[in-house]
């Protein structure tokens, strides 16, 4: 995984989620759902905030942040999943950019309130520059809420993994085992303070809504990250 060129590894992963945008939304992915309220729980109030949402995909996290009074930056590499976000009600409030995250964002410094990113750690080679550009971007005072599958899931072989509809095969666009000490010590080493770690697993009333996630129900499958500067 390591001897696999950046530039490489960025196109299959973006390749990946290309033809996943498709179905993204709609294929009742448990990790999707056990996430989102943690990180609304973590964000809290933006009204009034400049916020950037990095590995925006098809807008899940950016369009709330939206619509909760925050002005949104909205980054990520994959056309197919930002044409689904653009599409989507209240995008045109949204300033959206593509790009890779594995290089350094086009953004200016301190100029952001918050940051969010939501499960795109393990699509990372390298962590400690994507830590770094939150910390640039930030303005003091500011903080990161950043989440990512459970490292716990790869001993379970599962990491980022669809179906493609228009071939029926499932497809893994490109995950990295990080774990959770690396993300810990990627934030610290960009000068970030760790504020809160939250480890979470599905329950029963989510596998009630989420059929997918019952066989995972008491798994750690979730880590939550809150980050400041």
């Amino acid at each position: 995984m390591a001897d696999i060129p950046t530039a490489n590894w960025s196109a299959a992963v973006r390749s990946g989620y290309d033809h996943w945008a498709a179905v993204y939304d709609h294929d009742g992915n448990p990790l999707v759902a056990l996430e989102e309220p943690f990180m609304r729980a973590a964000v809290g109030d933006v009204c009034g905030r400049v916020v950037l949402d990095l590995g925006c995909g098809t807008g899940r996290h950016t369009l709330w942040l939206a619509a909760s009074g925050a002005t949104v930056t909205a980054v990520d590499f994959s056309e197919g999943m930002l044409a689904e976000a653009r599409r989507k009600p209240g995008a045109q409030a949204v300033r959206f950019l593509v790009h890779d995250l594995h290089t350094p964002l086009p953004l200016t410094d301190a100029a952001f309130d918050g940051v969010v990113s939501g499960l795109v750690l393990e699509h990372l080679q390298e962590l400690d520059g994507f830590f770094r550009e939150i910390r640039r971007v930030l303005k003091p005072g500011g903080w990161a809420v950043v989440s990512a599958m459970h490292p716990a899931m790869f001993l379970r072989d599962k990491q980022a993994q669809f179906t493609d509809p228009a071939t029926g095969e499932d497809v893994r666009p490109g995950s990295v085992p990080h774990q959770l000490g690396d993300f810990v010590m990627a934030a610290v080493r960009a000068g970030l303070r760790l504020d809160h770690i939250g480890e979470h697993a599905p329950d029963a009333a989510l596998a009630a809504r989420c059929p997918r996630a019952e066989k995972y129900i008491g798994w750690p499958m979730l880590v939550v990250l809150r980050l400041l500067v």
